[in-house]
């Protein structure tokens, strides 16, 4: 599922206010989430094959394989487009609680602790009291919050293509196995192909963190193959 953790200070902040309804709409999902789901789809998938006995597999062994990838991850791109509705549910709510306490309080200095508050630290930080002051008298003005968060359209998407990317994640790495009859060799190419996106994906990562593209692309190999040793290990 997505990792909170996967969403830089920077991206929260944009994601938190237009959650909120109290910002400019944003992509339906951001570079980290979109690199963060195909992650979690693709460990899952490369789980289940590292798990196929290349000595003992036939035809009908592959087959389970295969609608286990496909069930595990659809279940799981499922589960996390709900998980993700309801994280936007909770966070929008948090941003309508913070705007009322702002709206209602009785003494300026009160409301702008609430706002240096839902400010990310580094941006509150900087910030003056008449700074402050200013962020405070624009909200007073602004129209009044919805009694309830809501859901939008904006929200239905980015949830379906959240479950669209754990989803389609395993197809790459499977298709060896329905090309190829011979299970070994379908195992080492699809295994090859998992090295390859988990690199693309570390790649990808370093251009939006000015970070060293190979440096980052190998790490990942490294890391992904960690987790699924790790994940194999423990049963998964």
């Amino acid at each position: 599922m997505t990792s909170p953790a996967a969403r830089g200070n920077g991206a929260a902040s944009r994601e938190g206010a237009a959650r909120a309804g109290l910002g400019p709409s944003r992509r339906l999902l951001d570079p980290d989430e979109r690199f963060s789901e195909i992650l979690f789809g693709l460990i899952m998938v490369i789980s289940i094959t590292g798990s196929l006995s290349v000595a003992t597999a036939g035809r009908a062994e592959v087959g389970t394989m295969l609608r286990a990838a496909l069930g595990c991850n659809l279940a799981w791109g499922l589960t996390d487009a709900v998980m993700y509705l309801l994280s936007t549910l909770i966070l929008r709510g948090r941003g309508i609680v913070a705007l009322r306490a702002v709206r209602d309080a009785a003494d300026p200095r009160d409301a702008q602790a609430v706002i240096a508050q839902a400010l990310p630290p580094a941006v509150g930080s900087v910030l003056t009291a008449s700074d402050l002051e200013a962020i405070r008298r624009r909200l007073v003005a602004a129209p009044e919050p919805p009694a309830r968060p809501p859901i939008t359209r904006d929200d239905l998407l980015s949830a379906a293509a959240i479950g669209a990317f754990v989803f389609l994640s395993t197809f790459p790495v499977v298709i060896p196995f329905v090309l190829l009859d011979e299970t070994i060799r379908a195992l080492r190419m699809s295994n090859a192909i998992a090295i390859v996106m988990l690199f693309l994906l570390g790649w990808a990562a370093a251009r939006h963190t000015g970070s060293r593209p190979w440096r980052i692309g190998i790490g990942m190999v490294l890391i992904g193959v960690g987790l699924v040793a790790m994940v194999t290990a423990l049963g998964g």
